[in-house]
């Protein structure tokens, strides 16, 4: 058994830190507003910030929403950096920027401390059901002291490269996501306009080469209109605003992901920003004002 704190207990963050707590560890949480009673009561130890948890752990993960969110829970007053003392391991499963992770592993390093950005792929059901694909970012060593850990929590453990490489992979992974989620929309608004049964239609494609998991998953909720989070569209507008600014700046263009982020943003302004990234398709719905499943009516 080690000691393993967790930062950050959210829809992901809670129940990857269940997984550490069953397999026996002893985990010390953190969370705002609150740690949820559930992990107590499954025999975590609450911890009232960052610092603490820090003290009483030698591994500390971090899973927050955002890169602001990474930066203050590192290095704010009665932050992870200041509970850390030499030898300890932080590992950052946030889905951040790769040009802020670089600083943030040099801080810790500086510190003589190991640091690792780790973000996941996989969503709500994945760390449920502990079948993340996680993307690892910095040291071969720290990569194989922490493999263990990790495989409590996925199956697709990749050890990228060197710190920010990780959370880069992230990055390139939310581009093919998104830009799928679109494909898949605009595929199955196509159908169904011809009048043709949307459901059918995914089921006869899901058997050729335009088969993927975007579509068995995503184009089921397109069509049964289950829009619950699963992953909310703020986070994918998120991570599609790290992909276009670290494109910026490495002078790459991204046409169609700024699109996808278009029709984001049109969902969110519509009030959208709590659902599913699935409903992309509302957009597009809009732009063609027919929606998947509606009776076509022919004109005579």
């Amino acid at each position: 058994m080690s000691r393993i704190g967790f930062v950050g207990l959210g829809i992901m963050g809670t129940p990857m830190a269940g997984h550490l707590i069953k397999a026996g560890h002893e985990v010390f949480l953190f969370s705002i507003p609150a740690v949820p009673q559930a992990l107590v009561e499954a025999g975590g130890k609450a911890c009232t910030n960052g610092r603490e948890v820090a003290e009483k752990a030698d591994l500390i993960i971090l899973m927050v929403p955002d890169t602001p969110h990474v930066r203050s829970a590192l290095f704010e007053a009665n932050g992870i950096a200041e509970g850390l003392t030499p030898g300890k391991t932080v590992v950052d499963m946030s889905s951040i920027s790769p040009i802020d992770t670089k600083d943030f592993a040099r801080r810790i390093n500086d510190l003589g401390c190991q640091y690792l950005d780790a973000p996941v792929s996989g969503g709500e059901v994945g760390a449920k059901n502990a079948t993340l694909s996680i993307m690892v970012g910095g040291s071969d060593v720290t990569f194989e002291q922490v493999r263990p850990v990790f495989e409590l929590m996925g199956k697709n453990i990749t050890l990228v490269g060197q710190n920010g490489d990780g959370q880069t992979a992230k990055v390139a992974n939310q581009i093919i996501v998104a830009l799928t989620i679109e494909a898949v929309g605009e595929a199955l608004l196509f159908a169904a306009k011809a009048g043709a049964d949307p459901a059918k239609v995914r089921a006869a494609l899901m058997g050729g080469f335009a088969s993927s998991k975007i579509l068995e998953v995503h184009g089921e909720r397109m069509i049964k209109r289950t829009f619950d989070p699963g992953f909310r569209i703020e986070l994918h507008q998120k991570d599609l605003n790290l992909a276009l600014s670290t494109a910026r700046t490495l002078g790459v263009a991204l046409p169609n992901t700024a699109t996808a982020q278009e029709l984001f943003n049109a969902c969110a302004a519509h009030g959208g920003k709590a659902w599913d990234h699935s409903a992309m398709v509302r957009a597009l719905e809009t732009l063609a004002n027919f929606e998947i499943g509606q009776s076509v009516t022919t004109e005579k």
